[in-house]
């Protein structure tokens, strides 16, 4: 595009903004906004905190906005809802809804069976403009999610969304309320914000997904534009030269800071989202008089203002070219970054340049809509949302109802396991559980209410086997612990008299240790594990069985080394004050863990499961189990490594004879538990007392 196709069609862009208002440095923020998020996405390595791209977005759209629901308030008095939603209808959801039903039918075409209903209920949720809520309630981590939808960018749309509904709306009474005052209704602004950033901060480390998504605890960051908006709207501000030049820089250094040293383990939105909105408001402010030595030269370059103004239309596009793309090639073989950069961002750049050219543009303004009344955008706007919908729901029933075909039946699995395990070619038949069960083959304390989640802290009262048992067996640890009740089941089914107590709580083992959650010390688990221990002690139960997630990472370590010194310390610390009291102690190692969900993949390769097998070396931390196994010994306890039936010599395989292995990328499935089960048998007698001639 040349200079003056670039500038009228940022004068489009600007909306109602007039022409000799339009902000060539707020154009080129957008740019430096969708580049972070662009390079953070393909893992370009020094941008580890490029999602706070949205950060600048969401500052850069409350200005805008509410500089021209200001300006008309100030000159009408009154804010026209029908034509200002018509408007952002006409400018948002065409290339939103467009790349959303392409993403849908990319999903039928590539998505492996087992993932794809799930995809079409997240399109769903985004055609219905709830995304982000959609995705707060899945308890979506979208720093860390191991299989990210190709519409979990559609999150921060949905909270535009909204905002733009609600803001109007509030703004008017505000203003109204307030009596016009221009100065009352800045402080108004601001008022409301900082309720926002407050309850931001305090959500996260309660309910980070919920923090993270949703509009009320990041809604203080759109308001943080509107106050800046405000601000120049209401007053005269005129600041030095120098100090305008200063505060800009200062602002895009306070943005580039938070992309470079942010990272996935970051708090985030909390206080962390401070840094980007707080230097985003800066650049705006202080670019509002353009000043020499600032950064508004270099946000005026032209390839600054092309890329702006795609901004929008390029953040649709990206991802779903990586995230499909992945789902073609398969989650167990990652895209290389290389790969990333040419997909999200070599490619994205002219399929973003056609979709802003060929339907943002045109369906921004189109004549047979802008000369009728806003409420023909909105009724037709309605009318596609409930075809599309309907689409949607129709395509969910369908994926749900799927056949996944597979191989031909095999023979049972043999009543005691197999070292190493009869791995299986395909799917069988006769598999259990199905691939469509796998995610639901669960211990019985999840489906009780028994299985704490990260804040739950109160001591469980949970019961299995016979009530009324003279033998007492606690299980206690983390999600890994749990896994493991159904096999202690089994043998209580077997053994008269067993009485099982559940202990278990997400993501917290019952070794001493602090593990980190995002690099804050997961505190709740540290009081729920004493209090557990200590109702332990006071009435020691005849045997507790313990496994653990070997993958934690502690307060404190600063390596390897450390880590494993430090969970060595924590088995000792639990085990000993366990055995003290008479306690038997049982730490069973831990279990495979995957790159990407098994189940999934062999959805999408029923005829030759062996590709989603797992290599053993990766899946298991040797070196981990090793020193739990000693640390286990010392203290008085027994250890028992299992991996041997899961795994061979070289690979872990998804499908043993009949059965499915997994149900995630770090669990077994109940089923598979309980197949092993004799193989606990002689330890479990052993440490009880029981004698297995006499047992029934």
């Amino acid at each position: 595009m040349t200079d003056a196709q670039i500038a009228r069609a940022a004068t489009m862009e600007a909306g109602p903004t007039r022409r000799r208002d339009f902000r060539t440095d707020v154009q080129g923020l957008r740019a430096v906004a969708v580049g972070l998020v662009l390079l953070y996405h393909a893992g370009v390595p020094p941008f580890t905190g490029g999602y706070v791209g949205v950060d600048v977005f969401f500052v850069i759209s409350g200005f805008l906005i509410s500089s021209h629901l200001l300006e008309s308030l100030e000159r009408d008095g009154r804010i026209d809802f029908a034509g200002f939603y018509a408007r952002r209808i006409r400018r948002i959801l065409p290339a939103s809804l467009t790349i959303a039903v392409l993403t849908a039918v990319a999903a039928v075409v590539f998505y492996p069976p087992l993932a794809l209903e799930r995809v079409i209920r997240d399109g769903l949720a985004t055609i219905l403009y709830i995304p982000n809520i959609w995705f707060a309630i899945q308890n979506t981590d979208y720093l860390a999610d191991h299989s990210p939808s190709p519409y979990q960018h559609y999150w921060s749309l949905g909270v535009e969304e909204q905002f733009y509904l609600v803001w109007p709306l509030l703004l008017l009474a505000l203003f109204l309320a307030l009596r016009r005052r221009r100065s009352a209704v800045v402080i108004g602004i601001a008022v409301i914000a900082v309720l926002s950033l407050l309850a931001g901060i305090w959500m996260t480390p309660v309910n980070q997904p919920m923090a993270f998504f949703l509009l009320p605890t990041r809604a203080w960051e759109l308001l943080a534009g509107a106050l800046v908006g405000a601000l120049l709207l209401h007053t005269s501000m005129r600041f030095p030269t120098w100090l305008s030049a200063m505060g800009g820089w200062i602002g895009l250094g306070m943005i580039a800071a938070s992309a470079l040293f942010y990272d996935d383990r970051t708090v985030f939105p909390g206080t962390a989202a401070l840094l980007p909105t707080v230097g985003t408001a800066l650049v705006i402010l202080f670019g509002a008089r353009a000043a020499r030595g600032g950064p508004g030269r270099l946000l005026s370059l032209r390839p600054m203002q092309f890329v702006g103004l795609i901004s929008y239309s390029l953040y649709l596009v990206h991802w779903p070219l990586l995230i499909v793309t992945q789902a073609a090639v398969g989650e167990e073989q990652p895209l290389r970054i290389l790969v990333k950069v040419l997909l999200g961002i070599v490619l994205a750049v002219p399929l973003a340049w056609l979709l802003f050219r060929f339907v943002e543009t045109p369906l921004r303004a189109p004549r047979a809509l802008t000369s009728r009344k806003p409420r023909v955008t909105l009724w037709g706007t309605l009318a596609v949302t409930v075809v599309l919908a309907a689409l949607l729901v129709g395509t969910t029933q369908w994926a749900a109802t799927r056949d996944v075909g597979t191989g031909e039946a095999v023979a049972e699995a043999p009543a005691f396991p197999v070292s190493p395990p009869q791995a299986t070619a395909a799917v069988p038949r006769n598999m259990t559980p199905a691939l469509d069960e796998v995610a639901d083959d669960v211990a019985a304390v999840y489906a009780d209410g028994c299985h704490h989640d990260v804040e739950q802290e109160s001591v469980q009262d949970c019961v299995y086997g016979d009530p009324e048992g003279d033998v007492r067996v606690a299980v206690f640890g983390d999600s890994h612990s749990a896994q493991w009740l159904p096999a202690v089941e089994a043998y209580a089914d077997r053994t008269a008299g067993i009485r099982i107590n559940a202990y278990t709580k997400s993501s917290c083992p019952a070794v001493s240790v602090t593990v980190l959650d995002k690099d804050v010390p997961y505190v709740s688990c540290d009081r729920w594990r004493e209090a557990v221990l200590t109702a332990l002690v006071a009435d020691p139960p005849d045997l507790v069985v313990i496994s653990s997630y070997a993958h934690y990472e502690l307060d404190g370590a600063a390596d390897d080394d450390a880590r494993q010194g430090m969970w060595s310390e924590g088995v000792r610390t639990t085990v000993s004050a366990l055995h003290a009291v008479g306690s038997a102690v049982l730490v069973i190692a831990d279990t495979p863990r995957f790159d990407a969900p098994p189940a999934t993949c062999a959805s999408a390769n029923v005829m030759d499961v062996a590709q989603c097998a797992g290599v053993r070396d990766r899946a298991i931390d040797a070196r981990l189990a090793s020193t739990e196994a000693t640390a286990v010994q010392d203290a008085g306890g027994e250890s028992v490594d299992l991996t041997d039936y899961i795994c061979t010599d070289t690979s872990c395989p998804v499908v043993v004879d009949d059965l499915f292995v997994y149900r995630d990328v770090n669990h077994l499935t109940a089923t598979f538990v309980r197949y092993l089960a004799p193989a606990l048998r002689a330890s479990l007698d052993s440490l009880l007392g029981i004698d297995e001639e006499s047992a029934p």
